[in-house]
């Protein structure tokens, strides 16, 4: 018997069609086993735990995704088909009935919402997006749908914590030479290496750009396989492939 979908939600989000789904209640075998909902892993049981997804969160909603790429870019979500998803890591939607989907496996996703404008987004934030701007394109789209970043919650999801995520001291740098205020989101490591926390830097991006309610999940998708899937602890263990898991918020 397939266990139900776990669907994590935030305080700050409290009332709104969301969740942070983990590994837990799919159909999905081998490596990827669970509540795989990456379309690039090739796995024919995608579908399906992608409808029980939907059901768990706004049951009959259209779920609409984008084919992420690790920028800043964030669209408004429209009615295209799976095959034609444009190239963003963001999306954004005042319309009742939409589901947006973010998928990640270390990296951060992160749902904002404006209640009083009725506007939703979500974002995939990895370092990369994180540090191109991929928030703050968020914050902006919302912006032109009519909310206002003063009334804009954020919560950040299930994502690799800073125990768990080493860097080298090149990487370590590029944030540095970016702001040297940066410094405070990196502890020290083994030679030469650096514990990097993401969780902390995306929230303080979303706190720069004037969010005031930002929630930590804090939840580490390395350590527990049972519960969360890991591009980093499939890599480590030389596994072929990994799953994703999504994190979705909505309108009714």
């Amino acid at each position: 018997m397939v266990e139900p979908v776990e669907v994590n939600r935030a305080e700050v989000l409290q009332g709104l069609p969301h969740g942070f789904l983990g590994r837990r209640g799919g159909v999905s075998c081998g490596v990827v086993a669970g509540l795989n909902l990456g379309l690039g892993t090739g796995d024919a049981a995608v579908a399906e735990n992608r409808t029980r997804a939907v059901a768990a969160v706004l049951p009959g909603a259209r779920l609409v995704t984008v084919y992420q790429v690790h920028s800043a870019s964030c669209v408004v979500a429209g009615d295209w088909s799976t095959a034609d998803r444009p190239h963003a890591d963001a999306l954004v939607t005042n319309q009742p009935g939409t589901l947006l989907g973010i998928l990640t496996a270390d990296c951060a996703p992160v749902l904002l919402a404006d209640r009083r404008a009725g506007v939703v987004g979500a974002a995939h934030a990895g370092w990369k997006g994180a540090v191109a701007g991929v928030t703050d394109s968020t914050i902006a789209a919302m912006e032109a749908l009519g909310a206002r970043r003063g009334d804009i919650v954020a919560a950040i999801g299930p994502c690799i914590a800073q125990p768990s995520y080493e860097v080298d001291s090149g990487f370590q740098q590029r944030l540095l030479g970016d702001d040297q205020a940066n410094a405070r989101f990196f502890a020290a490591g083994r030679s030469d290496h650096w514990q990097f926390d993401l969780e902390s830097y995306v929230a303080g991006r979303l706190e720069q750009a004037g969010i005031c309610s930002v929630e930590r999940l804090g939840l580490d998708t390395y350590p527990d396989d049972s519960q969360f899937f890991s591009f980093r602890r499939a890599t480590h263990r030389g596994e072929p492939d990994y799953g994703r898991q999504m994190s979705l918020i909505g309108l009714d």
